[in-house]
């Protein structure tokens, strides 16, 4: 007992803004029926689940490496239209993973050139221009290759053929996909060979950047070639095996078709984020000012990419068919026979639940918060990751590399935004402006909660879904004042106000946050 005293009293500033924060909650709810407060809390939650994947992604990078990443936002899009691409145009996924695969594999030759460049002093002689040059190179023999090698897309400019009508067809139950492009074999082959000759390129041009600053040579073995290889292998059977592949795919029905589409939009988010890190972040940690313009320019620029590619207008991401059934056994009143229905609704105390927003969302959300929670305090990699924000030199005289566990940081946070991307996308849509938002709404949240504290970016979360969908339910039933003839509805442009008036206030109690910790 004395302890829990103790506690609060040194924590009495936080003490007393949580129990202020309950108290105003649980007057909010005195303003609603049963069904209404149910109802938005379990909304509030959904909005908080989603808030928290990008929250937490930027808490992990700049908490741990100090770096604000202001592309963040961008990653998050990029990860819904990824998640998109791989559930509505299978065979685009398809007809991309091969180049892909050659590429990557050509990029992993990276460690190969940096041991021998080391070795034979190459690097000394180069001089600052030329691996520039040999990068330059690598990207337009890349250009030059996928120009040339026959992916079956859509055409954003042709109503007919935009990604909007392939949205609305599987949200349907049709799957009217084109017929595959025909190419020359030896065109084919040649642009097979310029793909990974491009990621060689690169990786030789980054190579002997890293190889300049380096005194002893790296130790590899002949091992580092077998995954390599085994890519090239994989990129040349899928090339084989596409129409098999795509005709499967399809068949398999939307929901598999949707977990493929979280492990792609995943797996390629934490990739271009270790990308990332690794070619433009590492060389500028010592340069936060540099490290804002270019994050900031990147954000620009990807979304730029995404319009060129994707086009301006929303699209539609149906939900999978586990969580879209309207038929016999539906809504639902329980979850098991919402799962064994496959039901997109649930009665739950006298109010209708959607099982995907209400329900799924969250509990990923719940999941991803243990699951990096542990990793971070319960692993290896997150004691070295700990020790390393603490004391790099001693971390790096145990033979530890932080530069690759600093990598893992930076991808793990990227693919959590990217998580967020494609969970959010058959809930809210798919469209360019989606990332500024939640990068706002992320933003806010960490700054409720501390910048530098994960569990922070999951309260400050809750605090604004939360906030938010009691100001968008009370905007519907109103505020009963006591001298006002008439309740009191806030307008939507209160919705993101009340968040930053929440944060302000916050941080005028407590400059740190919640649960940020004292710089």
């Amino acid at each position: 007992m004395t302890g829990i005293t103790n506690l609060l009293r040194k924590n009495r500033t936080q003490s007393i803004t949580l129990a202020a924060l309950v108290v105003l909650f649980l007057l909010a709810l005195q303003g609603m029926e049963p069904s209404d407060w149910i109802i938005t809390v379990l909304r509030g939650l959904s909005v908080a689940a989603v808030t928290f994947l990008v929250a937490s992604g930027f808490s992990l990078i700049f908490g741990l490496m100090d770096v604000l990443n202001l592309a963040h936002g961008t990653l998050f899009m990029i990860g819904a239209y990824l998640g998109w691409t791989a559930y509505v145009r299978p065979d685009t996924l398809l007809d991309l993973a091969t180049p892909f695969a050659l590429f990557i594999a050509g990029l992993m030759l990276a460690p190969l050139w940096d041991a021998g460049l080391s070795r034979a002093r190459v690097a000394m002689r180069a001089g600052r221009v030329l691996p520039w040059l040999i990068l330059a190179l690598g990207l337009g023999v890349l250009a030059f290759g996928l120009v040339r090698y026959p992916i079956t897309a859509w055409d954003a400019s042709v109503y007919d053929k935009s990604p909007v009508v392939f949205g609305v067809q599987l949200d349907l139950g049709q799957t009217d996909l084109p017929a595959p492009l025909t190419a020359d074999r030896a065109q084919v082959i040649l642009a097979m060979m310029s793909v990974f000759a491009g990621g060689a390129l690169v990786a030789l041009g980054l190579a002997l950047n890293a190889a300049r600053q380096r005194l002893a040579a790296p130790r590899v073995t002949w091992r580092a070639l077998w995954l390599p290889l085994s890519l090239i292998v994989v990129g040349v059977l899928v090339y084989a095996l596409n129409d098999a592949l795509t005709a499967g795919v399809v068949a398999a029905g939307t929901t598999w078709r949707f977990c493929i589409a979280v492990i792609v939009a995943t797996l390629a988010g934490a990739g271009l984020g270790a990308l990332m890190e690794s070619t433009l972040i590492r060389p500028l940690y010592a340069r936060p000012i540099y490290q804002l313009m270019l994050t900031l320019g990147l954000g620009v620029i990807g979304r730029e990419v995404v319009i060129a590619l994707w086009g301006r207008t929303q699209m539609q991401m149906p939900k999978p068919a586990l969580f879209n059934a309207m038929g016999k056994g539906c809504p639902a009143e329980t979850l098991w026979d919402a799962l064994i229905n496959q039901c997109a609704t649930i009665n739950f105390m006298g109010t209708r639940i959607r099982t995907y927003n209400e329900i799924f969302i969250f509990v990923v959300g719940v999941i991803v918060l243990i699951v990096v929670w542990m990793l971070l305090q319960r692993t290896r990699i997150g004691m070295i990751i700990r020790a390393g924000v603490q004391d790099r030199a001693m971390v790096e005289a145990l033979g530890i590399n932080v530069r690759q566990v600093f990598t893992f940081v930076f991808a793990l946070g990227v693919g959590l935004a990217a998580l967020g991307g494609v969970l959010a996308g058959p809930s809210m849509g798919v469209s360019d402006d989606m990332g500024e938002s939640l990068l706002l709404a992320g933003l806010i949240a960490l700054a409720i909660g501390g910048l530098t504290s994960f569990p922070g970016a999951a309260a400050g979360s809750l605090l604004v879904g939360l906030l938010q969908q009691f100001i968008v339910k009370y905007g519907q039933i109103g505020i009963a004042l006591p001298f006002g003839a008439q309740p009191f509805k806030p307008t939507p442009p209160l919705v993101p106000a009340s968040t930053l008036l929440l944060m302000v206030i916050i941080l005028l109690v407590m400059p740190n946050g919640l649960f940020g910790r004292r710089e």
